[in-house]
């Protein structure tokens, strides 16, 4: 499967805030995309609103019409929700976008046992899945809208061939996503987010986002 040959991608967890806003995005660039909820009715009301040819089913069923596999849940529900899709996900790329946000110090880094969510993830799905992690830094209610967000993305997965078909996707979604290597990395990125909450409530500011300064020459294949 190439960059441009991506085939349908579930957004699981797909009704809230991040989900929505990035299955808007996938599917206004063309993207076939189906966005998954606990509940058939929660995923096809989130559907219609979002428009642009979504469709809505239940997790389950999203992640087994699926090719590629988006994870937006919170990180309280992340173990439960992998467990619940795992059987449908076999051979297929998993984007992880957890962050090990810990109520109510989200502004203190609390990474899992594991050394992050991403790694928590791949240990919870197998070596049958790929996982490859994103989407941690950016603001979703500026993500939602029809405007420029000021935010690179970093991706995180031990495939690079894996890391750069998400790294197209995020391209789709009008932002500009970096390798960002290995999937232990993505524990740089996961801390980065309570960081960025605290500098958005210490300075006001409205979805504070990370930037890579510097000329970069795109990587070989």
């Amino acid at each position: 499967m190439s960059e441009t040959d991506i085939g349908t991608i579930a957004v699981i967890g797909g009704t809230g805030a991040l989900g929505s806003a990035i299955a808007r995005r996938l599917a206004k660039a063309g993207r076939t995309v189906i966005v998954g909820s606990r509940t058939l009715e929660s995923a096809a009301s989130a559907a219609e609103t979002l428009g642009f040819g979504i469709t809505g089913l239940a997790n389950e069923d999203a992640a087994a019409a699926a090719d590629i596999v988006i994870v937006t849940v919170p990180f309280a529900a992340q173990g439960d929700t992998l467990r619940q899709i795992a059987p449908h996900l076999t051979g297929k790329i998993v984007v992880d976008t957890t962050v090990p946000l810990v109520p109510p110090k989200v502004m203190r880094v609390q990474l899992p046992p594991e050394g992050s969510a991403a790694v928590r993830a791949q240990g919870i799905l197998g070596d049958g899945v790929t996982v490859v992690s994103a989407f941690h830094n950016v603001a979703a209610h500026k993500l939602i809208k029809d405007e420029d967000v000021a935010c690179d993305v970093l991706v995180f997965g031990d495939d690079k061939a894996a890391r750069t078909k998400v790294i197209g996707l995020v391209r789709d979604c009008a932002l500009r996503g970096l390798h960002g290597g290995a999937l232990v990395n993505s524990a740089a990125a996961e801390a980065m987010t309570s960081l960025l909450i605290f500098i958005n409530k210490t300075y006001a500011v409205d979805g504070a986002g990370l930037q890579i300064t510097g000329t970069l020459t795109e990587p070989a294949d």
